[in-house]
């Protein structure tokens, strides 16, 4: 019998919400961990993936930001969905001691704490979406209303 893998943060906090989801996982062997290729290796459109980005703005506060795997963050449509001045990516060392998930596996359900999260405005054009799992090599499938509900986040416009 083949060991059965242990949940994740992000699917216990999921679970206690009464949240419905789907895992996906997927092959990490080959070392293609960027997101257009676990949404290949999932079977889903790269649309429909999303990719969690921790961000700190000028006022100290760390803002979390989620979107499709093939679009780049626009920092500045950051700062205004977050009210602040100005937005930056954190460095990547910073990531696993603030949030409690290492780069490639970062869940925007879960983390250590809480913060102000943002979902592009694109998430509404599915009836569910792909995000981490909360390690590398899984995914959940999960209705975004869902998503925004559990997070208490917001949609804006993000990419550039």
């Amino acid at each position: 019998m083949a060991k059965k893998e242990t949940k994740t943060n992000a699917m216990r906090m999921l679970e206690s919400a009464g949240i419905a989801y789907t895992e996906h996982t997927y092959d990490v062997e080959d070392g293609k961990l960027d997101g257009v290729s676990v949404a290949e290796k999932c079977g889903e459109d790269p649309e429909q993936v999303f990719k969690t980005l921790v961000t700190e703005g000028n006022d100290r506060n760390h803002y979390v930001f989620v979107i499709p795997v093939k679009e780049k963050l626009d920092l500045k449509a950051c700062a205004r969905a977050a009210g602040v001045k100005s937005i930056e990516m954190i460095p990547q060392k910073e990531l696993l001691p603030l949030t409690g998930y290492i780069h490639g596996g970062c869940s925007p359900v879960g983390m250590k704490k809480p913060f102000p999260t943002f979902f592009d405005e694109t998430v509404v054009l599915f009836d569910t979406i792909l995000v981490s799992g909360g390690r590398i090599g899984t995914q959940v499938e999960v209705a975004p209303d869902d998503l925004l509900r559990i997070t208490n986040g917001t949609t804006a416009a993000l990419t550039v």
